[in-house]
């Protein structure tokens, strides 16, 4: 399928989770946009984070609008009517649209997921977790080149394309998030009628096969993508792409791909921010 804006789609103790949950959830929106830090190359890794059990479920029919701040205190919520749908068809609605801003926390997105979440400009989505991910699980659509959409915690499984569609402008930032049995973690958009620059950075996550790439940027539009601290788990014989290079176009045909691995200009890493078990 074309890759147009609505393209595709160990358990520590009680005492350790609970302290990490408590963390995640104190840290503010702003904190999380602004003080986001790069882990130094080959840092120590850490057991890969529980999943949450959910503590209620909510069945949507219509997209939650959120400005300000939305905490769903870990409830699961799933798509119904019309958006019941868990396939990849173009132009789902999401189960949540960020206004410019705004933050959504504590959330499991169940099944069906419809198109996720979309953020309309700057946004945070914290301790958000995708059980089985529709279209895509996040579409970010800001128009500012000052955008900052931030990925803190969470996780998602079972993506047969995208986790993240970068359709918008500015920076996308994820940070201690775990994917698992995934197409693509994060993909700068190939073909949308309107390109721009877009900068990604990956950090402090989990990676557990199987899956194909885990980000693809267009470097015609001068995208980057900055790896550190990404533990790879049961790819040993290291299929998963950890970066990949396209060239981009705004008409809809589908982008090329032009290399992959570490150039120190558009895919910036080295090995040694790769750890393997």
């Amino acid at each position: 399928m074309s890759e147009r804006a609505h393209t595709h789609r160990r358990r520590p103790g009680k005492r350790r989770m609970a302290a990490a949950l408590t963390a995640a959830l104190g840290l503010t929106g702003a904190a999380l946009a602004t003080n986001v830090m790069l882990q130094p190359a080959g840092a120590a890794a850490a057991a890969v984070p529980a999943w949450p059990s959910a503590t209620g479920t909510k069945a949507v029919s219509k997209t939650i609008a959120v400005s300000g701040t939305y905490d769903g205190s870990l409830k699961r919520f799933y798509g119904s009517g019309d958006l019941g749908g868990d396939g990849q068809d173009e132009g789902q609605d999401p189960i949540f649209k960020l206004a410019d801003g705004a933050t959504l926390k504590n959330v499991i997105l169940g099944s069906p997921a419809a198109d996720g979440v979309h953020c309309s400009g700057s946004c945070t989505i914290q301790n958000v977790w995708w059980e089985d991910v529709g279209e895509d699980a996040a579409s970010f659509k800001g128009t500012s080149t000052g955008s900052v959409y931030t990925v803190h915690g969470g996780g998602a499984k079972k993506a047969s394309d995208k986790v993240f569609q970068f359709n918008g402008a500015g920076k996308l930032v994820i940070t201690k998030f775990q994917v698992a049995d995934f197409g693509k973690l994060v993909r700068s958009c190939g073909n949308c009628s309107k390109q721009y620059k877009r900068d990604i950075i990956v950090n402090d996550v989990d990676i557990t096969a199987p899956g194909k790439s885990l980000v693809g940027i267009n470097t015609n539009y001068g995208d980057t993508a900055a790896l550190r601290s990404v533990r790879i788990h049961g790819d040993s014989s290291k299929k998963i792409k950890p970066c990949i290079r396209y060239t981009g176009n705004n008409t809809g045909a589908e982008p090329k791909e032009t290399g992959s691995g570490p150039d120190g200009t558009y895919c910036r890493y080295t090995a040694s921010d790769l750890s393997y078990d």
